[in-house]
Order: structure tokens, then sequence, then C-alpha cells
């Protein structure tokens, strides 16, 4: 099937610039090409770093938005598999070369030519396009309003989790309890692991003890980090700011792993030392294949597990992001399609 569309977006003409109605003339649909109707969108603060090009890598006018759950309109001829009618999610990466070694492998997030949802027309519109391979069929049982931010923030968790193996007789912990923060004591709860959260204050300590985690430490205190020296299997930091990581190396056990899913954009320092004689690991990773970003969908559908969002109709698209830069939302947003 083969469609021209006219995209009624939202774009920012300029970095850090306000949103504005944009429209976007399209051209036939690709052979391998899907076109969703944008139902929901979550605001990940990727976004919020692209649109303001705190990364270096951004091109305008942008229409951001990459936590798509989108409903099937019409498929190329190669993808006939998609049907209209069929609701589908898409996240960060719009398409792959689908030719390199890493997409051969099955590791399409790490195809160095995958295409950037928000810079090939995200999902801050009525409609958006997609390559085949980069979507993923929503399964029954997902909540589809808070379901877009599984979509990047959820798969960003629990990639690593997958990577790295991560047992059910593990011992964890979560610095940072925020919109990557709650989802990963929600997943790692129900992977069956211990969880600890390393936490900021006594509200932040209730939160997280009702979001899954077991127990909690204050990530001021170092004191409190120090009495749980080689304490944990994994630490995953959710935060975009730099701690003294020499406290989380030594909280590891021995062939413990710190790994960073959180964007930190000034360099970070480490004493190799306890690295050394601990054998301990230091990582990092993006989100997540298209193949385990079903095996997340079935996971969250088996266990019930929900995103905590706020929403907002798109057509207020600029309070939404008013609110995500005050650091006050609970846990994600979500822009809907349906005014």
């Amino acid at each position: 099937m083969s469609s021209n569309s006219t995209i009624n977006a939202y774009a920012v003409m300029e970095a850090g610039g306000p949103f504005q109605q944009h429209q976007i003339k399209l051209g036939e649909l690709g052979a391998t090409e899907v076109e969703l109707e944008v139902l929901y969108c979550g605001v990940c603060h990727s976004d919020l770093s692209m649109i303001e090009d705190e990364w270096g890598v951004s091109k305008y006018p942008m229409v951001a938005g990459h936590e798509v759950i989108g409903r099937v309109t019409a498929a190329g001829k190669q993808a006939g598999h998609f049907k209209p009618g069929m609701v589908v999610g898409l996240g960060w990466n719009s398409g792959y070369c689908e030719t390199c070694h890493s997409c051969r492998l099955g590791n399409h997030n790490l195809c160095a030519q995958a295409r950037f949802t928000v810079l090939t027309n995200g999902g801050f519109a009525d409609k958006v396009r997609a390559d085949m391979c980069s979507l993923v069929v929503i399964p029954e049982g997902i909540d589809l309003v808070s379901a877009g931010p599984l979509l990047c923030g959820g798969i960003t968790v629990f990639n690593p989790m997958v990577q790295f193996d991560i047992k059910p007789t593990d011992k964890v912990a979560v610095i940072g309890i925020g919109g990557l923060g709650h989802l990963a004591l929600m997943f790692l709860n129900a992977w069956g692991c211990e969880v600890t959260a390393f936490t900021s204050s006594e509200h932040k300590r209730k939160e997280a003890l009702s979001l899954g985690a077991h127990k909690t430490l204050n990530s001021r205190d170092p004191e409190e980090i120090k009495s749980a020296t080689m304490s944990f299997d994994f630490i995953i930091s959710t935060v975009n700011v730099n701690l003294e990581w020499d406290l989380y190396l030594q909280a590891l056990k021995p062939k413990g792993r710190l790994h960073f899913v959180g964007a930190i954009v000034n360099p970070i320092q480490f004493t190799l030392f306890p690295m050394i004689f601990g054998q301990r690991s230091i990582s990092a990773s993006p989100v997540g294949s298209p193949a385990t970003m079903e095996t997340m969908l079935d996971f969250v559908a088996h266990h019930q597990i929900r995103p905590q969002v706020e929403i907002f109709p798109m057509s207020q698209i600029e309070e939404a992001f008013k609110h995500l830069k005050s650091g006050k939302s609970k846990y994600r947003i979500v822009l809907s399609g349906e005014e």
C-alpha cells in the first residue's frame, strides 16, 4: 500500500526555541515503511537534550518524540504483516542498516547507521513513519496510555538486565529514583532480585519502597554508602550528574558491575585499584534492540508493570516541557494525540 501524507507536527526551529505548529509533506510510503497514527507519545529527557542541542548532533526544524504508541494506517508492499489497525510501538530508532555485523547479530541498537527517530520526524505529531524493522507490536494486557515510556526509559534499564545476565539471586541497587530509576526498581523487583535504592530524602525513601525497593541508602551520606561495602552484584546509575563513584565501586562485590544508563555529559573519574583487586567492571549501554523490546513488553504484560505517568494533550506540549524542566514530574510525561 502506498500513501502520500501531510504530517501535522509540533517542531522547534532552533536550539531551545518554542514549539510551533509545522507541516511536513511526505511522498509515497517506502516498501518497508509503516505509517502510524500517533495515539500517545512519551516525553523523555533525551527529547529535551536534543531540542536544546545539548549533545551537539541536533538538526532543525526538529520534530522530537521517540516513545510512540501508534495505530498502523498504511504499510509498504514489503511490510504487509503490519496490518491497518494494529497497535505498535516506536522507540529511539526508526530504522537500521540491517547489513552491518551488529544488525546481523541482532544487536540493532548498536548499529552505527541507526536512524534516530527525533532526526527523522518524531512522535510529537499526528502521524509518524518508520521502517518495519524498528517497530514492535504492543501485546494485549498492556495499558496503552502509559506504554510509551517503556520504549525508551523502560528498555534502557531492561536491556542491561538481559545483556549482563542479572540473576534473581543477585543483590542489586539503583541510583536515581526518577523517570528511569522508578522503572528499574519495578523491573528488578519483578525479576526476583533483592533491590536497594540510593535515595536523597525521606520522601524519596518512602517512594522507592513503594515502587519495589526492599531497602534504601542515603546517597548524600558517604558513611551510609560505606556501610554497604562489598554488598552488590550490580548497581545501575540512572542519574545525569557526577557522584563520588569510588564509593559506589567499593559497594560492589568482587566481579560486581557499575552500569551507567544516565547520560553524564562531563568526564567521570574512578580510582583503578578497587576495580583491579576486586575484578569489578564499569559499563554503559543505550536502548535495546527490537527483539529485546519485545521480551521486555512480554515481561511487563506478565507482571502488570505500568510506568507512572502524567498526561497532557498534545496541544499542551509547551506546558508539558515546562513541567519536565521543573523536575517535578512523577515520573514520566505522556502526550495524548486524542484531544
